[in-house]
């Protein structure tokens, strides 16, 4: 579904992006994790036609669509939710899922109601401006507007960035039942007790470069690595599964 090929992404003399390899499989989910300024959404912008790459190739669907404008990639099936999430704050929920889909016909109402489905939020707000929504639902409504384009490939960057824990169980909840019906996927997230359990392939990203890659079962098994490239305390990427719970299942612990 997806080949990126030793890609480069350079703004003037800086070096955002010096090499990166990832290959996506249809109907999986890969998770890119790094720390802030290691390169990931810069990986993500130039995929989703946002940015030209200096260097290397993007593949999607059997076509080179390296440097092709955003929305002939949008067209293509390739859907981005960006960090930050840029939903149209002075439409409304409804207005801002309709702009997304304009080219969908008849299909509009349909999928319209799959997103509310999944976010049942959006739905009672769904004559509210975006721009009085809080974080949380501005991510819900983010990740709705990609929907309704119906990709075959949703790219997600930093889905979790600012929202409250409850909010993050709620998002990430809905990114499972998404993952469930068989989206294929590419997540970038800095949290990996978040990611991992998403993804059936997980990427390290450090200085624009991928520098650790396997299974997420493999890449816990070496949590000093996890905890070096994601800039947070040794300790706490080591830390122990849970005690298991009184009714006698084990309750995992984070690894990040």
């Amino acid at each position: 579904m997806l080949t990126i090929e030793s890609l480069e992404v350079t703004y003037g003399s800086i070096r955002a992006v010096a090499c990166v390899d990832i290959t996506l499989g249809k109907g999986r989910v890969a998770a890119l994790l790094g720390a802030n300024g290691a390169g990931k959404s810069s990986t993500m912008k130039a995929v989703g036609g946002l940015l030209r790459p200096s260097g290397g190739r993007v593949v999607f669907d059997g076509a080179d669509i390296t440097g092709m404008p955003a929305h002939r990639v949008a067209r293509r099936g390739l859907a981005l939710v960006p960090e930050g999430r840029m939903v149209v704050g002075c439409l409304t929920v409804e207005e801002n899922l309709d702009l997304s889909a304009y080219a969908r016909g008849r299909r509009r109402k349909a999928l319209a109601d799959d997103v509310y489905d999944l976010f049942p939020r959006l739905a009672e707000r769904r004559g509210q401006t975006a721009a009085l929504m809080s974080g949380g639902e501005q991510q819900m409504l983010a990740i709705g507007r990609a929907l309704m384009t119906a990709p075959s490939l949703l790219l997600l960057d930093e889905p979790s960035m600012g929202l409250s824990p409850a909010l993050v169980d709620t998002v990430f909840g809905a990114i499972s039942e998404i993952r469930s019906a068989g989206m294929t996927m590419l997540l970038v997230e800095q949290n990996a007790a978040l990611a991992f359990p998403m993804a059936d392939h997980a990427c390290l990203i450090q200085r624009g470069a991928i520098v650790a890659e396997g299974t997420p079962d493999e890449l816990e098994r070496d949590p000093a690595t996890i905890a070096r490239h994601l800039g947070i305390d040794e300790e706490a990427a080591a830390e122990p599964e849970q005690e298991p719970a009184q009714d006698g299942r084990a309750e995992r612990g984070a690894t990040a």
